[in-house]
């Protein structure tokens, strides 16, 4: 286990609105407000066509080949994750979403676009006086969270 401390800065309460892209939206929002570091929670609606990483097709093969599902129609939304700096300094942010219409779910992360069906609401925690940074790791191919 790796792990550094941080302490909460600002929060914000934002509202995502139709057509935008999550991970897109947020690390602008990010950049400009500059927040180096937080976590988060969402909620809200994804529309149809947009689209999460479920998985590795092999669990624990040396190349890791992710596998996309795409909504095929408005799901309901809850998800939490972490935005940290890249090599480059950039926010990147990693967030696990779980997608529910009537008895069928699916949980993944969203870097690969999920689009906002009407609004999104989102609550981000601030992190401060941390070093905690994502790192590329060569063997996976991950941007690794370096605390």
């Amino acid at each position: 286990m790796l792990y550094s401390e941080a302490k909460q800065g600002r929060t914000f309460v934002i509202r995502l609105e139709d057509g935008e892209i999550v991970h897109e939206t947020l690390e602008t929002f990010a950049r400009e407000q500059g927040i180096q570091q937080a976590s988060l929670i969402i909620l809200g609606g994804a529309d149809k066509g947009s689209r999460l990483i479920v998985g590795p097709e092999k669990g624990r093969s040396l190349q890791v080949m992710p596998m996309e599902h795409e909504l095929y129609e408005t799901h309901e939304v809850t998800g939490t994750g972490t935005l940290f700096p890249d090599e480059d300094g950039n926010p990147v942010l990693h967030l696990h979403m779980a997608c529910g219409r009537e008895e069928n779910t699916v949980t993944g992360c969203i870097r690969n676009g999920v689009k906002v069906w009407h609004i999104m609401e989102v609550v981000l925690f601030e992190l401060i006086d941390s070093t905690a940074e994502r790192r590329p790791d060569p063997v996976t191919g991950f941007k690794l969270l370096i605390p």
